[in-house]
């Protein structure tokens, strides 16, 4: 698989914060997803079906609930392709740099 899929899942907001709640708490059911979004059930359920069928999603039968789980890999294999041919120290710092100057300006 290429990663056209994974930068297709990640171009929309709604399924960023999907995976933003998988990362905080993995194994979540649909119901659990679809509280706090201003989204039907079926909306949910078409972005987890795009994000499932770029990898980003796995889902685990357990009983009669289906959970999803957050799958990194994916990401990581596009961060390891684009950003990992550039230092990841000057990188880091930068984010932090620009972190830190983002958190002043919440503080003022």
């Amino acid at each position: 698989m290429g990663a056209d899929p994974v930068f297709k899942a990640l171009a929309d907001p709604a399924r960023r914060a999907i995976l933003d709640r998988l990362r905080e708490r993995g194994g979540l059911t649909l119901g659990e997803l679809c509280r706090g979004h201003a989204m039907s059930r079926q909306a949910v359920t078409k972005h987890l079906n795009i994000l499932e069928a770029a990898n980003l999603v796995i889902r685990e039968k357990r009983g009669r609930e289906r959970l999803h789980h957050l799958n990194p890999v994916p990401i990581q294999e596009i961060a390891d392709r684009w950003i990992g041919k550039f230092q990841h120290a000057p990188l880091r710092a930068l984010a932090a740099l620009k972190q830190t100057l983002e958190s002043e300006d919440d503080e003022s």
